[in-house]
């Protein structure tokens, strides 16, 4: 039998209640009264904590509310609030019914709210069908006051469900569903794939329990959020990315205003060290963003950190083995309106290629930015090799006395070239944004020098005891 994916409306398709925009077309169209009592009230209480059973037994009365309506009208002023309401579609749900129907699978919008509401809206977007309470409408095209059917909500949405399945030939237990209530727990617990999406309280026990996938539709997929208070784990932690609590170290950063303050973007920065991605973390805490870092596989299978790094949005890179999976990663993050940053050299540079002044860059960023279109924003990071050298397990943390000075230069955005062959195309960008890098950089940073013993010894492994003048198979650019 075949399979399908049903979901929920509120708080998991769209981040928050859709009933002021619907009101607000039907009132337009003088359906409704001006003002309903405690209607912003219920729906600022949904927007929090999700749905309670006051709230149920008020959207119940609907039927009732609309007695003597024309279904026609309410369909057609609805159905101008269409876009609005396509506006609050959360970007990787989006994403999630585009995967489905690529799979083969039927996607459902499956939802207590009223079917002539939501309907039009749900088939704009791809859905293949709707599972909504039904208004009764009598000879007229008038509503009569009536359910047509059963109140789809709770154990209700279960049996309509369950009904479509048999209607349709699709199998219930090899299906998914995603909602954000716990009151749904009952479709969840039939259906073979759960996802509880920006769950309410008591279901994000439940999903703990149950071992269901917690799922952010507003997030790059396995980014966490802090329960309860619902926010993204790397904004809260960007809170503290604050110099001040760095005293290790001096930070000088410019050029934030040319990161965007919405929509895709892609920061390129040059690597020296491991603190880089601290260094990158402040910067852009000084911004109201989040941005996904793409890592060396090594950084994610570390136990403790690799779970961190997932959780905050790092997107795992496994060098030399051709898998385009993190490309996609980060396309798909920047199709979302997200940010991705990215070290174009793929790692530190090791031992005398540190101090080459050429910086070389693979084609990953210049890659990403053709297929995306998205803008590429260069930084040039300077000095975070003297608080955690190469050569160093940790940071040098006891240097609290004479920290060394971190310079981090945000600059604007790199002109590439989009169109033409892709393998011309990807050198010549990956020129191009590897020389705005260069440029934000010091002048001592672009003149060749010849390093000392200590400053070779510095830029390689603590274990490593080789010549310090070989050269390097892991450069940047062809590992």
């Amino acid at each position: 039998m075949a399979s399908a994916a049903f979901i929920d409306l509120d708080r998991t398709l769209v981040k928050t209640a859709t009933g002021p925009v619907i009101s607000a077309a039907l009132r337009a169209a003088q359906l409704v009264p001006g003002s309903i009592p405690l209607e912003s009230l219920v729906f600022r209480t949904f927007n929090t904590i999700g749905e309670t059973l006051p709230m149920m037994l008020f959207a119940r009365q609907g039927a009732t509310a609309m007695k003597g309506k024309s279904q026609r009208l309410v369909r057609e002023a609805v159905r101008s609030a269409i876009p609005e309401l396509t506006a609050m579609v959360q970007p990787f749900a989006l994403q999630a019914i585009e995967r489905y129907r690529a799979e083969g699978h039927k996607v459902v919008l499956a939802t207590t709210s009223p079917y002539d509401f939501v309907e039009e809206f749900a088939r704009s977007l791809g859905f293949d069908d709707v599972i909504a309470t039904r208004f009764a409408v009598d000879a007229g095209g008038l509503y009569s006051g009536q359910l047509d059917g059963r109140f789809v909500w709770s154990g209700g949405k279960l049996a309509a469900v369950s009904e479509w399945c048999a209607a349709n030939g699709v199998d219930i237990a090899t299906s998914s569903a995603y909602s954000d209530s716990v009151y749904d727990s009952p479709l969840l617990e039939a259906v073979g794939h759960p996802h509880a999406v920006n769950p309410d309280a008591r279901l994000q026990v439940l999903a703990a329990a149950r071992r269901w996938p917690v799922v952010n539709f507003d997030l790059s997929p396995g980014v966490a959020k802090v329960p309860v208070i619902g926010t993204e784990l790397q904004k809260l932690a960007l809170t503290f990315a604050r110099p001040e609590l760095i005293p290790y170290a001096k930070f000088s950063i410019s050029g934030t205003e040319n990161i965007p303050v919405s929509g895709p973007a892609i920061l390129v920065g040059n690597h020296r060290s491991y603190f880089d991605v601290f260094a990158v973390a402040i910067t852009v805490g000084k911004t109201s963003r989040t941005v996904r870092f793409l890592g060396k596989k090594e950084v994610f299978d570390a136990p403790v950190v690799g779970q961190l790094a997932a959780a905050l949005g790092g997107i795992r890179v496994d060098r030399g083995t051709g898998s385009d999976a993190p490309l996609a990663a980060a396309t798909a993050a920047l199709e979302a309106g997200e940010m991705v940053a990215i070290m174009p050299q793929g790692t530190i540079p090791r031992g005398r290629a540190f101090y080459d002044p050429a910086l070389q860059g693979r084609w990953g960023a210049a890659r990403l930015a053709v297929l995306t279109g998205a803008p590429v924003i260069p930084m040039g990071i300077w000095g975070t090799e003297k608080v955690w050298p190469r050569n160093s397990q940790v940071p040098m943390v006891w240097n609290v006395l004479n920290p060394p000075k971190v310079t981090i230069t945000v600059g604007p955005e790199v002109a590439l070239r989009r169109d033409g062959d892709a393998a011309a195309l990807a050198d010549e960008n990956t020129a191009r944004l590897m020389g705005a890098i260069s440029n934000l950089l010091p002048p001592e940073a672009r003149v060749a020098r010849e390093p000392t013993e200590a400053e070779l010894r510095a830029a390689l492994p603590s274990n490593y005891t080789g010549d310090l003048n070989a050269e390097f198979d892991r450069r940047p650019g062809t590992d």
